[in-house]
């Protein structure tokens, strides 16, 4: 009779389980328009981080080399919004080429901004991807971390993963199951959920613009209706100009 932990996929159930348990946060997958929040996200990290992130100490000028090479049709990346639509968590799902003994390959990386951390994100992000992955007909979920990397290497090892060492550097392995109706309707879940939060974050941010513009105007009603209509009509204009595309 078998264990629990012998069960084919328990231990990405149970983490994702446990992620869930967390804060939860609406994760969205990124395309091609938002490569500059990527770059601005990435920029924003600091030293120390920047090293654990991309195993070296990443210069801003070897950021946006990385940035400008993602494949948003080949790869999948996700990130996580704040109600200011800035972009302060991401992870970048890289489908590889070749395949191994366990059948197609993915290599997971993750980033959370400074003041964003603590919340469980990056677990979150590990979850999703491993739903993606296993969608995307990936076998075996790769992780290069630095040994130092204790964040990255527990989320790892609580979904299952073997890690081995070599010297400063961790590579850790997980091998996932293979994808169900279930692994299907939760990507797709989580995506509609996400465009919903996204597109509410988006006309907030537009209301809370509009407002700036009429703050010290006075009583809407005293302008007159040719008034209202111009100023809403001048600040529709400098609305599209400042807001972001979604």
């Amino acid at each position: 009779m078998k264990t629990e932990s012998e069960v084919p996929g328990h231990a990405q159930r149970a983490a994702a389980a446990q992620a869930a348990a967390q804060q939860w946060v609406p994760i969205r997958k990124l395309a091609e328009r938002h490569r500059p929040r990527v770059l601005q996200h990435l920029q924003a990290l600091q030293g120390h981080e920047r090293y654990l992130r991309f195993g070296y100490a990443a210069n801003d000028h070897q950021i946006e080399q990385y940035v400008s090479r993602l494949d948003f049709g080949r790869d999948e990346i996700f990130g996580i919004f704040n109600r200011r639509l800035e972009l302060v968590a991401m992870a970048h799902l890289a489908h590889l080429d070749t395949t191994g003994e366990h059948g197609g390959q993915a290599e997971f990386g993750v980033s959370v901004s400074a003041h964003a951390r603590g919340r469980g994100w990056g677990s979150r992000l590990f979850a999703l991807c491993m739903v993606h992955a296993r969608n995307r007909g990936v076998y075996t979920l790769l992780i290069h971390a630095l040994a130092e990397n204790t964040a990255m290497l527990r989320i790892a090892r609580k979904a299952g993963a073997e890690v081995g060492f070599d010297g400063p550097d961790a590579v850790a392995r997980v091998l996932l199951p293979p994808q169900d109706l279930a692994s299907q309707v939760e990507a797709l879940v989580e995506q509609q959920v996400a465009d919903f939060d996204y597109g509410l974050k988006r006309h907030a941010r537009r209301f809370d613009h509009w407002l700036n513009l009429w703050g010290g105007v006075g009583t809407l009603p005293d302008l007159g209706d040719a008034a209202v209509s111009q100023a809403t009509r001048h600040a529709r204009s400098r609305d599209r100009g400042t807001v972001p595309p979604v």
